[in-house]
């Protein structure tokens, strides 16, 4: 990671990940639940490694999840009940504790290298992002803590991010990273996943 980034100690990373266990379900005629586990903690591993070097807050209430984090080294905080809840929570954790701007990233990233590009200090009035490879979808958002953003995750997350840093008066700025905007949700995505490996 760039050396811009590693010294700006006032953006932190924000994970939340809901469970290992069961998720995806709409790989399941793919993938059985062994199998997705597997995959979404290897991809949990790759977006910790492209979050460094900077803080990362883990926010899931999945026992697995949580025994995963530790393992990392990595702080985590209490999943409220909803995406949009542990993205907030998340960004409250980080502005409570000085941090300036805060990356929500998703977990299931499989090219995942580096945050960098979303881990600038881009100023108090603006909001950056990635879509997915869809455009529908948003990836990694990277906003100041200082406004209260709200989430909007789920399918056309990406419009309603626009239209919320818009209507808080925030400029956006929309990142297009091939190694970010490949996620992992439906069975057109496995070969994504099947074409990487942890480095």
């Amino acid at each position: 990671m760039s050396g811009d980034v590693a010294r700006s100690p006032r953006v932190g990373v924000v994970i939340p990940i809901r469970s290992f266990i069961g998720a995806k379900a709409r790989l399941a005629d793919h993938l059985d639940e062994d199998a997705r586990a597997t995959a979404l903690r290897l991809m949990a591993d790759r977006v910790l490694d492209a979050a460094a070097p900077l803080t990362v807050i883990v926010v899931s209430s999945a026992p697995e999840v949580r025994a995963w984090a530790v393992e990392r080294g990595v702080e985590v905080v209490d999943d409220a009940g909803s995406l949009d809840a542990a993205a907030a929570g998340g960004v409250e954790h980080l502005r409570a504790r000085g941090f300036t701007r805060a990356v929500v990233v998703h977990a299931d990233l499989p090219h995942a290298r580096s945050l960098a590009p979303l881990a600038e200090d881009f100023g108090a009035d603006v909001v950056a992002m990635v879509p997915c490879h869809r455009e529908d979808g948003t990836n990694v958002l990277s906003v100041p803590t200082t406004v209260d953003f709200t989430f909007a995750y789920g399918a056309g997350s990406f419009a309603r991010h626009v239209a919320e840093a818009q209507q808080l008066g925030l400029n956006t700025v929309v990142i297009h990273d091939p190694e970010l905007s490949i996620d992992v949700d439906v069975p057109d995505d496995l070969e994504h996943l099947r074409s990487s490996s942890p480095t």
